[in-house]
């Protein structure tokens, strides 16, 4: 079996999705980070040359040479572009053998996935509400980020309104529901240490990135002033870059993302080096169906997943898209990945130019904020 053709989808709302194809007729899907699509799209072109006329089911070894094969190793884009065309020869490989990725990981260690979705509203009544729905359609859990824009040492009217928005959410769910926070690297170390002691008493699950991610020694000194679990790794990538999150004891959960991390074994590899530390995975997703399958099979056969992130069931997107029962999704028993992509759907919603994401500035003086 060789690949003989690499293609490439920018679809709304801010996806790349890969199409591997082979000469035998079998062809893998894959998904790559979202942002800058352009030029994602264009670094996994550039990997044709070491793609076409391989065996795809060779998933390690073209791995290793997409990786390996380049002076300048590694950055978000060629993770991504490397992620996506991973997770499509995967999708090849279950597809030949007639199995679901997972069962080729070791098997499932559980019967359905738990997965997490999110209130929406600005004020803590509408917030409370929203949160009140969701549990009625059998949520268990839910994630948000209770402030906007915040300055390097800010009012603590912040903190204050933050408190206000989840405690109206824990007073309208009750302790029998998770409520995750993500604080997006918004904040600095000084403010996520006031915002975490205020909101201890709504007891949420986990805190994601109350500090960007680059400076692990901040992230691992708030792991030692919070009683609330640390999560992060939404924006890191491969073994190498989770290693120092582990050793420095700085996070709780680990949020590998299986389209810029590295792809589906890759994120398995992270899994196992958190499962040695007593830490959790909940892999990161807040893209298209196709990360959302590819985490599914990762889900299926880690003994220390925790729970699920999704946006979207592929609705359109998908043959058959994925459902959401009490809060869960059942185990995908299709071979590969277990989807079908709808391809003349996909050709009618290009994506089209927009600014980038993150673009964030502070009302009062116009400077840079972080999104």
């Amino acid at each position: 079996m060789k690949i003989v053709q690499v293609e490439t989808f920018s679809v709304e709302p801010r996806w790349v999705f890969i199409k591997i194809s082979t000469d035998e007729g079998l062809h893998g899907w894959g998904e790559s980070l979202g942002d800058k699509a352009p030029v994602i799209a264009a670094a996994v072109h550039n990997y044709e040359d070491g793609l076409l006329g391989q065996d795809p089911r060779r998933i390690q070894h073209l791995w290793q040479a997409l990786y390996r094969g380049a002076f300048w190793r590694g950055g978000p884009v060629l993770n991504a572009a490397i992620s996506g065309i991973e997770m499509a020869l995967w999708d090849i490989l279950g597809k030949s053998l007639g199995a679901p990725v997972y069962q080729l990981l070791g098997g499932a260690v559980r019967d359905r996935i738990r997965v997490y979705s999110r209130p929406h509203g600005s004020t803590s009544t509408e917030l409370a509400e929203s949160a009140r729905n969701l549990v009625t359609q059998g949520f268990t859990a839910f994630k948000l980020c209770p402030f906007d824009r915040v300055k390097m040492v800010d009012h603590y009217q912040v903190v204050e309104e933050a408190v206000n928005r989840v405690s109206a959410i824990r007073d309208a769910v009750g302790s029998g529901v998770d409520i995750l926070l993500d604080f997006h690297g918004r904040v600095t170390p000084a403010m996520a240490i006031w915002l975490e002691e205020a909101l201890r008493s709504c007891h949420p699950m986990f805190i994601e990135e109350p500090a960007l991610p680059e400076n692990v020694d901040a992230m691992a000194n708030l792991a030692r002033q919070f009683k609330t679990p640390i999560a992060t790794g939404e924006r890191l990538f491969t073994k190498w870059g989770f290693r120092e999150i582990l050793e420095k004891s700085a996070a709780a959960v680990l949020q590998p993302d299986p389209c810029i991390c590295g792809g589906i074994f890759e994120a398995r590899a992270i899994a196992a080096m958190a499962e040695a530390y007593y830490v959790a995975v909940a892999p990161h997703n807040p893209y298209g169906p196709i990360n959302l399958a590819a985490a599914l099979q990762i889900d299926a056969c880690t003994p220390n997943f925790l729970i699920q992130e999704y946006v979207h069931l592929g609705e359109g997107y998908l043959k058959a898209p994925f459902e959401v029962t009490n809060g869960y999704i059942e185990l995908p028993n299709g071979p590969g990945l277990g989807i079908e992509l709808n391809e003349d759907f996909l050709k009618s919603r290009p994506l089209q130019p927009k600014p980038d994401v993150g673009r964030w500035f502070h009302a009062d003086d116009g400077s840079m904020a972080d999104w």
